[in-house]
């Protein structure tokens, strides 16, 4: 009678933690129901897993700094500094075509005239500071890259001296 008992007792204490189980997942199909009915907000959900929700007309504007991007994301995204290492064709302006030469550590090299350089990460763009007082800035617009080229004494600011096509020639360059 004693294991009878205890039997009794053991299947209602299962049925309950089933019941309490049961419970608890209704309650989460419920929240994450009503979670969906939150038209006009947007949740970002953080790699942690934690959550947090903004109100759509609390937000002016949403920007990504430069981080890693991959090829499948979308092409209108600010490049990261680690897009622009490596070495680029570019155009002249007056359609033949040169290379520049970023590097990891800052320094940069240019074919025409063999001229070296510094280079920094501005803004989603490479400015390069020439040696002999010229400037240059790769810049993404849309899909595609651009060299901006600036005389001495001009800067990033002012009207370039011309603008033509730039490509990253490193394969699978990031």
């Amino acid at each position: 009678m004693k294991s009878f008992v205890r039997l009794t007792h053991l299947t209602r204490l299962t049925a309950l933690a089933g019941l309490l189980c049961l419970t608890g997942s209704f309650g989460q199909v419920a929240a994450h129901a009503a979670s969906k009915d939150n038209s006009g907000t947007i949740v970002i959900v953080f790699k942690d897993g934690h959550r947090r929700s903004f109100s759509l007309s609390d937000i002016a504007r949403v920007e990504f700094a430069g981080g890693t991007s991959s090829d499948s994301a979308d092409s209108y995204r600010v490049p990261s500094r680690g897009r622009f290492i490596g070495k680029w064709e570019c155009g002249d302006g007056s359609g033949n075509n040169f290379y520049i030469t970023l590097n990891e550590d800052g320094t940069a090299h240019r074919s025409i005239g063999d001229v070296n350089g510094r280079w920094d990460y501005v803004d989603g763009e490479a400015h390069v500071n020439w040696d002999d007082g010229s400037h240059d800035a790769i810049r993404k617009s849309g899909p595609q890259y651009f060299k901006f080229a600036y005389g001495a004494g001009k800067s990033f600011t002012d009207d370039p001296d011309n603008v033509a096509h730039a490509r990253n020639t490193a394969a699978g360059s990031v």
